[in-house]
């Protein structure tokens, strides 16, 4: 878990000095663009993993009502996850602009190129 040890405002961006745990640093995989700065501590609307199937081995994150606007079924989304030593965090990345091909249309294209 990291802190902003320093800032200081330059225009309109702000310069920050961050400290955080090795750990953490390995986990940016040498990337250090598009680098988002999050914190617990505003995460204030509750919510509740689904689970459903045999032996409940199916796990659905619900998104509350509040921040459905705008998300499609479809829109290409990826995850990523980082295990601390008391939590867990999810992160989901959803392209707004970016659309997967429904399913049942790719076994269309599938079956029509195998003709």
């Amino acid at each position: 878990m990291g802190k902003i040890i320093s800032s200081r405002k330059q225009k309109d961006k702000v310069i920050s000095e961050i400290i955080f745990d090795y750990e953490e640093y390995l986990q940016l995989k040498g990337h250090f663009e598009d680098v988002y700065v999050v914190t617990e501590h505003v995460a204030e609307i509750q919510t509740n993993i689904s689970q459903r199937g045999k032996n409940e081995a199916t796990k659905y994150f619900l998104i509350p009502k509040q921040l459905r606007k705008g998300l499609n079924y479809n829109n290409t989304t990826s995850c990523q996850k980082i295990d601390l030593k008391d939590k867990t965090i999810f992160i989901y990345i959803i392209n707004k602009n970016k659309i997967n091909p429904p399913k049942h249309g790719l076994t269309i294209r599938r079956f029509e190129e195998e003709i």
